[in-house]
């Protein structure tokens, strides 16, 4: 299929661009990379499932943290798998529409990293800082009301980002990454004044940053004042603890994140290094999450072992 636009043909079958891989590397690449996928699959799945079927994990932070888990197989399974087939089959071709699908939830997944990272603190510093309130405060609407706010603002910003993208007529052919973004969308665009998209790029970029910061910022305060004024030690680390998951994510979110913007910003860095820096947003957190909040979370441990637990009592029943 092929559109005619600007004197330049624009064909919807789109050339992307590839990992240098040796050809001895290529399935040990692919194995490894698949490894990976199906662990954060599994974790990421099964902490979903966990939260949806365990009695004791039906409460407002479990609600709200429902929604990072599934924003991590989002950003892992748009961004992975099809990068691994292009490895193995090197074919390197990607359909238009499917480009642009892979682009709009690449960046719906960042934005609602940071905005769920934000509502997950807010629930803490309710819990910590107004015990006594919680329940009231905390209640279905407004739990309802803050991951409709964290996912609808998210939805908004990435839709007018790809709406300003879409008014620009496509005469070029080749996606310069190894996977679809609003960047390299831009890039198909025939000539013209791109001075809006930059900016407002830019900008939701800056305000999904300043809100989220400020929201953990303010939330991680004052529950360090209400922490630290503690005669007792346990209640301390109970309370840090359960904040620490959520910092742990964050930091690497940000980590990640500045990495990949660095390696772009340098010309000497290696291509293939610049990629796979790329790559690392959307397969480390994926990865790393399910494992920091098993670990960091006594609720989620309890209710996997009771689980187990119950499953193999009766087995032998």
């Amino acid at each position: 299929m092929a559109l005619q636009f600007s004197n330049n043909t624009f064909t919807f079958n789109l050339q992307i661009a590839r990992f240098d891989v040796s050809p001895e590397a290529v399935y040990p690449v692919f194995i490894t990379g698949s490894l990976c996928y199906l662990f954060a699959v599994f974790c990421n799945v099964s902490i979903l499932a966990l939260i949806v079927t365990q009695q004791s994990l039906h409460k407002p932070m479990f609600y709200i943290m429902f929604s990072l888990p599934l924003a991590d197989l989002i950003g892992i399974t748009c961004a992975l798998p099809r990068l691994l087939v292009d490895i193995v089959s090197q074919t390197n071709m990607v359909y238009y529409p499917t480009c642009v699908l892979q682009g709009f939830l690449l960046h719906l997944y960042g934005g609602s990293v940071l905005f769920n990272l934000a509502a997950m603190s807010f629930d803490r510093y309710i819990a910590i800082c107004k015990p006594l309130r919680y329940n009231s405060i905390m209640g279905p609407y407004t739990v309802g009301g803050v991951i409709a706010l964290a996912w609808g603002l998210d939805i908004a910003m990435v839709v007018v980002l790809f709406a300003l993208q879409a008014r620009f007529p496509k005469c070029r052919t080749f996606i310069v990454n190894v996977y679809c973004d609003n960047v390299s969308l831009l890039q198909l665009s025939c000539d013209g004044d791109f001075t809006v998209n930059n900016i407002y790029g830019l900008s939701i970029t800056g305000i999904m940053q300043v809100i989220s910061m400020a929201v953990q910022i303010f939330s991680y305060v004052h529950i360090l004042k209400v922490c630290l004024p503690q005669t007792q030690t346990d209640a301390r680390i109970k309370a840090v603890n359960t904040c620490l998951a959520q910092v742990i994510s964050f930091i690497l979110f940000e980590l990640v994140s500045s990495i990949a913007i660095l390696s772009y910003r340098f010309q000497n860095v290696d291509p293939n290094t610049q990629k796979i820096c790329g790559m690392l947003i959307f397969t480390v957190l994926p990865v790393l999450n399910p494992i920091i909040y098993g670990i960091k979370s006594k609720d989620i441990r309890k209710a996997f072992f009771t689980l187990i637990y119950k499953k193999h009592k009766v087995g032998f029943t």
